[in-house]
């Protein structure tokens, strides 16, 4: 795995959340069971979803969780940096506390290439592009009662 459980999460969730109708608002317990994510864990990412202004979230009767603007204007990198995917520069995949250039681990090179691609693609992939290809593929329609 290349990115934490936190992170897959996050992804998971907001993809799922920018495949709902306009307008449409999803309850964490929902999305939890829609996902596959354990709801304590998506009640954590969430909140941290919300604070980075990425989803906005209404309680009470027809309250629930939304995207904070339009899937094409949230880039996958803003998602990883509100659940600091990232990690601090020159942790070591090999496991050896820190490696870099001049100290570098046997993974460092293929990792930070690796860890490069990552950050390019997250730069620029929008949640668009992941609603759209859900709904050309419509393999699985995750909330067919909001439809």
């Amino acid at each position: 795995m290349f990115i934490s459980k936190t992170a897959e999460y996050a992804i998971r969730a907001m993809s799922a959340v920018s495949t709902l109708p306009e307008g449409a608002k999803i309850r964490a317990s929902d999305l939890g069971r829609a996902t596959g994510i354990p709801n304590p864990y998506l009640s954590k990412i969430l909140r941290r979803l919300v604070l980075a202004e990425l989803l906005v979230s209404q309680k009470g009767q027809g309250g629930g969780f939304s995207l904070a603007r339009p899937a094409g204007e949230i880039l996958f990198i803003e998602i990883l940096n509100a659940v600091d995917a990232f990690p601090t520069d020159g942790r070591c995949a090999f496991g050896w506390g820190n490696c870099d250039e001049l100290m570098p681990c046997p993974l460092h090179g293929a990792w930070s290439r690796l860890s490069r691609h990552i950050v390019d693609w997250a730069n620029h992939t929008n949640l668009a592009e992941i609603a759209e290809a859900a709904k050309r593929d419509q393999r699985v329609e995750l909330f067919p009662e909001l439809r």
